[in-house]
């Protein structure tokens, strides 16, 4: 008689490609490829701070706090959304409402990257020991103020803006107020884009009462408040380099990343829906990592 069985299915490798199906999923939860917009900040803050680049070791901690920061916030942004994303169709296709993470897979998540969060604040100074509950505070403020208020634009940005004063702390072990400007460059960076990003919801956000500038004040006040967002942000970010002292290779860099806003403000000079792509991810890591070489360029040659 013929044995007409199948052969064994392979487990070693499905249990592979499931675990890194599973990588992957939880990669788009947290859209860990937006981590370019903040941990270039964060380097560069780290390198200022002293005008030195800092032991291998304090970056490694620097760098596990802000990933697990960064993905802890995603994750608690997502589960917070969750009814709103399930609405918009735009966001409907992401893996909480798309039924491809389950609500509890995502807290699990959240809990792992808050224990790894504290885990390395505890191998940095020990003042970051006691700071840590501060940026999970405004993770999770953060989901709700666009319920309230069009400002959820500018709390995004002091949100993502607290990393480079982190990681500033990290290396100093004191809390002064010279990395809050730099810290204030990015939340004004952070919330100008925030409102080009907001510019593909009006509609929704109306419809839900949610809120943003465009929604609430209509599209040429939302060009205008980017504009005069990243004006700022320039002028902020040349404050931070006399702050520190670097020279003028920096303030080169501070040019390039005017230059690069200045180019993302007139793309989006009509509000095209159709170029948003263009000026949220490509411009802005453009300039993100543009100033952490230049930044560095800055230390190096100090």
């Amino acid at each position: 008689m013929t044995d007409t069985a199948a052969p064994p299915e392979p487990r070693g490798e499905s249990r592979l490609g499931s675990a890194l199906e599973y990588v992957l999923v939880f990669g788009r939860l947290v859209k860990f490829e937006h981590t370019i917009f903040a941990l270039p900040f964060a380097y560069s803050a780290a390198f200022l701070a002293e005008v030195r680049i800092p032991g291998f070791w304090t970056m490694f901690w620097i760098t596990v706090a802000m990933v697990s920061a960064r993905s802890l916030a995603m994750a608690l942004n997502r589960l917070l959304d969750a009814r709103i994303d399930a609405l918009n169709p735009r966001t409907a296709i992401r893996e909480l409402p798309a039924g491809r993470i389950s609500n509890s897979e995502a807290w699990v998540f959240s809990v792992v990257s808050l224990a790894v969060l504290v885990i390395a604040t505890f191998n940095l100074p020990v003042v970051t020991r006691y700071l840590w509950p501060i940026p999970v505070a405004m993770f999770v403020v953060y989901p709700l103020v666009k319920r309230w208020s069009w400002l959820s634009h500018l709390f995004l940005g002091a949100t993502i803006g607290i990393g480079p004063v982190g990681a500033w702390v990290a290396v100093t072990g004191e809390v002064t107020w010279e990395p809050f400007v730099l810290g204030a460059a990015v939340a004004t960076w952070i919330a100008g884009f925030d409102v080009i990003y907001a510019f593909m919801d009006v509609q929704f956000d109306r419809e839900q009462g949610l809120h943003s500038i465009p929604a609430d004040l209509g599209q040429q006040a939302g060009l205008w408040s980017t504009r005069a967002l990243h004006v700022a942000a320039v002028a902020l970010l040349s404050l931070a380099g006399s702050l520190s002292g670097v020279g003028l290779v920096y303030y080169l860099g501070v040019a390039f990343c005017g230059a690069l806003l200045l180019y993302e403000n007139w793309v989006m000079r009509n509000a095209d829906l159709a170029k948003v792509g263009l000026a949220f991810m490509g411009v802005n890591s453009t300039l993100s990592v543009a100033f952490f070489v230049f930044a560095t360029a800055a230390v190096v040659l100090a």
